[in-house]
């Protein structure tokens, strides 16, 4: 399988704080890897620094599909096919259902378009259900819904996803990570931050554990999910 979307040696600072501390992972074509750790470990900042909306990398390299993307802007990253469904959502409140998820397609000139929306709402009915609503007057598991919707609008090769399932009510978590399996049976591959490990291990083909801005172990989501240092760490087992 080639690879989507590759990190190579990856460093960044806050001010002081080198919060990334040579990050190196990948995702290939048809993979769904998850980014395990705790609270401050680095997560969101390791997506970000991927998307470009932390600006300039410290050190290291990204590539996408092969070309080179670190030190492009982030509209330029989001418009070659990597797509990010940010953290709280970031839906456009006073816009309809309909106007968000056009607004993932602002940047193409394709025809697919139209196709697309239909494949969103195919995925997600509620959304069909309320295109002409406010999007702010939908429940925290529609307005995931769609921000994941807004996502697939841009057409991506892949989605990095972070904390999709946060807030959200358990039927509504399972319906979520039913969706991420779905999407990603449909040949879109995803990179996942979930504060529930265990869910995020159960859907991943692989997975990565990040400590302090650090990589320390890595392998296939059943060898994590079988690790007693994982399961006592971040599976809730002792």
């Amino acid at each position: 399988m080639s690879k989507v979307l590759e990190v190579k040696d990856l460093n960044f600072h806050y001010g002081e704080i080198h919060a990334l501390q040579g990050i190196s992972l990948d995702v290939s074509e048809g993979e769904i890897v998850t980014l395990v750790g705790g609270n401050g470990a680095g997560k969101t900042t390791t997506l970000r620094s991927i998307s470009g909306l932390l600006g300039k990398i410290t050190s290291g390299e990204v590539y996408f599909m092969g070309q080179r993307i670190d030190g492009l802007k982030p509209h330029q990253i989001a418009s070659i096919g990597l797509a990010q469904c940010l953290e709280g959502r970031h839906i456009f409140g006073n816009l309809t259902v309909s106007e968000n998820l056009m607004m993932g397609s602002y940047k193409r000139r394709d025809k697919g378009v139209s196709d697309d929306l239909e494949y969103v709402y195919g995925l997600f009915p509620r959304l069909k259900e309320r295109e002409k609503q406010s999007a702010k007057t939908l429940s925290g598991g529609e307005q995931q819904m769609l921000a994941v919707g807004r996502a697939l609008m841009q057409k991506p090769k892949i989605i990095m996803m972070d904390e999709p399932s946060l807030g959200l009510a358990p039927l509504i978590i399972k319906e979520i990570f039913e969706i991420i399996k779905a999407i990603n049976k449909d040949g879109i591959s995803v990179l996942l931050v979930e504060q529930n490990s265990k869910a995020a291990l159960q859907i991943a083909h692989r997975g990565y554990v990040i400590e302090t801005g650090k990589i320390v172990t890595s392998g296939s989501a059943k060898d994590l999910m079988n690790d007693e240092t994982i399961q006592a760490s971040y599976l809730g087992k002792k």
